[in-house]
């Protein structure tokens, strides 16, 4: 079953490195945030790592993977 992605804009300070770890997943939007750039949040197989890495790296725990 594939993963969805999520990030809590109320947790995330916003440090980028979710898009340092993994650019095809995350940007930094407008309100100086992390944002998931994925359709609908579905991380694909090749992704998978990167996604779950950048989510176990970040500081704060505002990346979720389910």
């Amino acid at each position: 079953m594939a993963k969805k992605v999520t990030v809590d804009k109320d947790a995330c300070i916003g440090c980028g490195l979710c898009t340092g770890v993994c650019g095809d997943a995350f940007v930094i939007g407008d309100d100086g945030k992390s944002e998931v750039v994925l359709k609908d949040g579905i991380v694909p197989a090749e992704l998978e790592a990167a996604v779950e890495d950048a989510a176990a790296q970040c500081p704060v725990q505002a990346i979720k993977v389910e």
